[in-house]
């Protein structure tokens, strides 16, 4: 019904307007949920190329040759093309379990949450910042030559900020997310347990089991693939929109 001082053409409009804004609420969720294991993927693959050592037995001159060789391709693939789209991601990821929460969002939980899951991509990022400095270092002519001493340096340093402070933030969000999950019902009760198990495991244990972090992307793919699966049948025929927390 059109009201005073408008046409119909005006409200054509805005009806269309609302069509466009309920469209992209419901793609949103849906797009997030995705990113979500895009997360997971481009983060395992930046771990793993960040990863990779050179053979045993090489003395420093040969460990150098082979990061220049190698180990730089590996390196600038993993921080300046994977870590920054991965960190991207996460943030998007954050953003969906919010929309799932709906309006039971708890602000002492909520807080936790959104500052853990903000600093997780702040210390990877960071780890990203330490190694991409051998990619940096080596580009300009300014920059003394690389070293064995100094390669294990600046690998220790961004692992630290990985597998330490990184992980550490990502079990805190397992944790606050698990929690928010029992009580909203947002996640079943057998993804949530397994959170808390994966959260416990790499917040005590990971300083000497460093490939326990791989457990995160995991959990973190397996809750986006439910994401996508309750979105879809929440926006299907019959439903009438129900099953999403408010």
């Amino acid at each position: 019904m059109s009201g005073p001082g408008t046409t119909p053409a005006a409200d054509a409009e805005d009806g269309g307007a609302l069509a466009g804004i309920r469209v992209f609420e419901r793609r949103a969720p849906r797009s997030a949920g995705l990113a979500g294991i895009v997360f997971s993927v481009l983060f395992v693959l930046s771990l793993l190329l960040v990863s990779a050592r050179p053979p045993e037995g090489l003395d420093e001159y040969a460990f150098v040759e082979w990061f220049q060789a190698q180990g730089l391709t590996l390196v600038t693939i993993a921080t300046l093309y994977l870590a920054p789209f991965a960190g991207i991601a996460f943030l998007w990821f954050i953003g969906v379990i919010r929309s799932r929460i709906g309006k039971g969002e708890d602000q002492f939980f909520a807080t936790v949450f959104l500052g853990s899951g903000v600093l997780f991509v702040g210390m990877y990022w960071a780890a990203a910042a330490v190694l991409a400095s051998l990619v940096a270092g080596n580009r300009y002519d300014a920059a003394p030559p690389l070293s064995a001493a100094r390669l294990e340096e600046v690998r220790s340093m961004g692992f630290s900020f990985l597998f330490v402070l990184a992980a550490r933030a990502a079990s805190v969000f397992m944790l606050v997310t698990c929690t928010i999950a029992r009580r909203t019902g947002i996640f079943p009760r057998s993804l949530t347990l397994a959170g808390y198990a994966i959260a416990l495991v790499m917040l005590l244990s990971l300083s000497f089991l460093q490939w326990v972090v791989l457990l995160f992307p995991a959990w973190v793919c397996v809750a986006s693939g439910y994401i996508l699966v309750a979105e879809r049948a929440t926006s299907s025929p019959g439903t009438g929109g129900r099953g999403r927390p408010e």
